[in-house]
């Protein structure tokens, strides 16, 4: 098998979207992949992206929420930003090497309003919307 492509997933604290999709792309098509994680800044593993994950049988509580700066002078084949679209907070921007830039906008959970349920419902929703469309990512059908 060829070379690995290398993934970085990008959002603003590093805690809940990236790290599900770092998770997510690692379970469907980790031998195709080298996949990792980052943010502007690193606020934490969410408990919560860990709950949902684990819902599924996917288990992140080792991934580990690092800064973009961990990542300088890397290629990558693809950065992917999953931040919201709402502009509430801007996006990192990757400086180093990569292939290919895509951006998916995803809504933050970490800020989602509401009782525990809700909050977790959120969560749920967010996972399974890069869920469907790292599917998309690894069958080519990307739509950027």
């Amino acid at each position: 098998m060829k070379d690995k492509k290398r993934v970085l997933f990008m959002c603003v604290g590093n805690s809940c979207r990236s790290q599900m999709a770092e998770g997510l792309l690692r379970a469907m098509a980790g031998d195709r992949y080298e996949v990792a994680s980052c943010g502007a800044v690193a606020t934490g593993l969410s408990s919560r992206a860990v709950q949902v994950m684990g819902e599924i049988g996917i288990d992140i509580s080792h991934q580990l929420s690092q800064r973009d700066e961990e990542y300088a002078g890397q290629r990558f084949d693809y950065v992917i930003t999953v931040c919201d679209a709402s502009g509430e907070q801007p996006c990192p921007v990757f400086v180093g090497d990569a292939g290919e830039r895509l951006h998916w906008p995803f809504d933050d959970p970490a800020y989602a309003p509401g009782d525990e349920e809700e909050v977790m419902e959120v969560f749920r929703r967010v996972r399974d919307e890069i869920r469907v469309k790292l599917a998309e990512f690894v069958l080519g059908r990307r739509k950027v």
